[in-house]
């Protein structure tokens, strides 16, 4: 405290950076319960873009591809999912939302139409709890 002030370190911006606390629900972007909808009327196709080792903690929404960001054919493993199409509807997930909307421009800059973004993402942010605190259904990648 500093004179009655909380005082943040730089540990704690971070913190916040990492959690996206400042997250919000923009444009096309979706909440965790909507992407659900849109994945079970086979309206999107979401994609989880976390790690493996992510997966295996809390498992994948369910109806979600995963297909790991890092991975250098990452344009081209999507592809696969989409037929080729880049019109069609992609919404992407990962733990909180930092990672999709990075991606999401990845996609644009790649031709990609119709990208959506689920910020809150599996684990929570700025822009809603999360799928997993949501109770929303899971499944376990192959």
């Amino acid at each position: 405290m500093l004179g009655g002030i909380a005082v943040v370190g730089i540990a704690g911006m971070a913190g916040a950076r990492w959690f996206n606390l400042d997250a919000k629900l923009q444009g096309s972007d979706l909440t965790a319960p909507a992407a659900q909808a849109a994945v079970e009327a086979g309206e999107i196709l979401l994609v989880d873009i976390r790690r493996p080792d992510e997966w295996a903690r809390s498992g994948i929404a369910q109806g979600a591809v995963p297909i790991d960001m890092r991975r250098p054919d990452f344009i081209d493993a999507l592809l696969v999912q989409t037929a080729g199409r880049r019109d069609l509807p992609v919404a992407l997930i990962c733990a909180r939302g930092v990672r999709s909307a990075r991606m999401s421009a990845q996609l644009a800059a790649a031709g990609f139409t119709q990208i959506l973004d689920v910020p809150e993402g599996m684990l929570g942010s700025g822009a809603g709890p999360g799928w997993v605190k949501r109770g929303l259904p899971l499944a376990q990648p192959d």
